[in-house]
């Protein structure tokens, strides 16, 4: 089974080689390792070159963003299972990849989903907030509960088949891609109880009060269009939060 791994990029020089290096030091061997950069212009572009011989696909183009580069990763992604690794995050240790492709080859499953850690930037081996995911349920899904996504890997055949990212969200695609995945169409996944990736603090829908309030907003009409819940998933969903933080 070979494994797509996408990583996308945009002035991530500081940071982007250490995520590399997470990809190519894994233990398993079928890794198709995928990067879209988004015309960086800080010298990102020029540490990706340094692994050119080691990574499957580089694209470097302008884009829409975030999840329009996702989608350009997914349409050229050739593996049976899809995984994203932004470039502030890294696999917690090289046998991640390997556990994944070992419950897919033995599990008749769409999708798989584990636990992360968000670490200080500067720091990081110092753990700011722990995000153990738990068992899915639809039952869970209407309070609020929702996988980490770069955690979240999922056979192609089920973007081919339920689409891919909708950039109509700006912040939240990935809340509702899982919406839709999980909650709207029922795909079977699993929970693998280990901490699969640590994530550098201060993503992009916390870096300011308005996108908290545009990711609110956002999340609010993902989960009305898919029919799961309204403001009180909305505040489950936020509220469930601060137990991650102790």
């Amino acid at each position: 089974m070979t494994i797509s791994i996408i990583t996308v990029t945009y002035n991530n020089q500081k940071t982007v080689e250490h995520t590399i290096q997470s990809v190519l030091n894994q233990t398993y061997p079928n890794i198709e390792y995928i990067i879209i950069n988004g015309k960086s212009t800080d010298g990102t572009l020029e540490k990706i070159k340094k692994y050119k011989n080691k990574i499957s696909k580089v694209v470097s183009e302008a884009d829409q963003g975030m999840y329009d580069a996702l989608n350009k990763g997914i349409e050229i992604a050739t593996g049976e299972v899809i995984g994203f690794l932004h470039a502030d995050d890294f696999y917690n240790d090289k046998y991640v990849i390997e556990k994944i492709a070992n419950i897919f080859n033995t599990q008749n499953i769409d999708s798989l989903y584990g636990d992360l850690e968000y670490v200080s930037a500067s720091n990081p081996e110092k753990i700011i907030r722990n995000w153990k995911a738990g068992q899915f349920s639809i039952k869970e899904l209407k309070k609020g509960w929702m996988p980490p996504h770069p955690t979240f890997f999922v056979k192609k055949e089920v973007y081919t088949k339920l689409g891919v990212f909708n950039l109509k969200f700006r912040i939240a695609a990935d809340y509702d891609l899982m919406l839709r995945f999980l909650g709207k169409h029922k795909i079977s996944t699993i929970y693998l109880p280990k901490v699969l990736v640590k994530m550098r603090w201060g993503g992009t829908s916390n870096r300011s009060i308005s996108n908290i309030i545009q990711k609110s907003k956002e999340d609010y009409i993902a989960l009305k269009e898919n029919n799961i819940g309204g403001f009180g998933t909305l505040f489950s969903k936020n509220f469930r939060k601060l137990e991650q933080f102790f």
